[in-house]
């Protein structure tokens, strides 16, 4: 059953990952039929959910790219999902070769593949833990043996803040975070909203929970996407939707207008001065 080959041990093959959803509707190769049958709900009830994923990688590939551009030579992609085409480390490593990079993401099909393709980068690896255990994530081996904290650390946050519970304090959550890094570091988000098509976007995340997945969609409005860059000055055009940040072309623009606005996203850079 070659759709079990690639699955590490221990694996529940009967419950849905977002990862490998995700995955599924980039096109990629590292998903279960539970994942498939996800995503195909996901576009029964959202059709440009195809182009919701390919606009969030384009806005990634941007906004990495800019950071690389200014300095940025460390990075952590928290959520960082199945490994694709246009990696973070190779958008990076293509601006400054060196630039090192730490994936981080709970699944551990995730964690898995990531490992096989970054097994000959020294400069990169994968960490398998949750978002939401801070002080885990930061005092593991591998992101401290990798990372230098006296040093700038883009904190790379795309599609995943969403996942977190209004009771969990994203804010606070993401706090600990910021005091970890040093002035001049950046965070960049992309989070999913009901600003836009809001029944639409309703049955999207009924489709999630009603999944068996672990995952529960919180969508957030402009105002509060914004309050999570609190103690970082947004880079411009600020918090705007996906598609809206800087795009370089018409391929990173969605030809159904809804799509462009239907997750926000922004970077925030930490003062040098004053601030947190």
């Amino acid at each position: 059953m070659s759709d079990l080959d690639w699955v590490p041990e221990g694996i529940d093959i009967t419950v849905p990952s977002v990862a490998r959803t995700y995955d599924y509707l980039l096109g990629g190769a590292h998903n279960l039929a539970v994942d498939r049958a996800m995503g195909d709900q996901m576009l029964k009830v959202l059709p440009g959910a195809r182009d919701l994923v390919r606009l969030n990688r384009s806005f990634l590939r941007r906004a990495v790219t800019h950071l690389a551009e200014r300095g940025v030579r460390q990075f952590l992609d928290i959520g960082s999902g199945i490994p694709t085409v246009g990696n973070v480390h190779e958008i990076a490593q293509e601006v400054a070769p060196g630039c090192r990079v730490v994936y981080v993401d709970k699944d551990p099909v995730a964690i898995a593949h990531s490992r096989l393709i970054l097994a000959d980068d020294p400069d990169t690896t994968a960490v398998q833990a949750d978002l939401r255990e801070p002080e885990d994530v930061l005092s593991r081996p591998e992101v401290t043996g990798l990372l230098d904290f006296d040093q700038p650390i883009a904190l790379l946050l795309l599609l995943v803040v969403h996942f977190v519970r209004p009771d969990e304090e994203p804010g606070k959550l993401l706090a600990r975070y910021r005091d970890r890094l040093v002035p001049g570091s950046y965070m960049v988000i992309s989070h999913a909203t009901a600003d836009e098509r809001a029944e639409t976007m309703r049955r999207a995340a009924d489709t999630v929970r009603e999944s068996k997945s672990k995952d529960n969609l919180v969508y957030r409005t402009h105002a509060e996407v914004t309050e999570l860059f609190d103690g970082y000055d947004l880079v411009e055009p600020g918090v705007v939707g996906h598609a809206l940040w800087r795009p370089g072309g018409v391929g990173d623009i969605a030809d159904q207008a809804e799509d462009n606005n239907q997750v926000w996203a922004g970077v925030g850079r930490k003062p040098v001065t004053g601030g947190h």
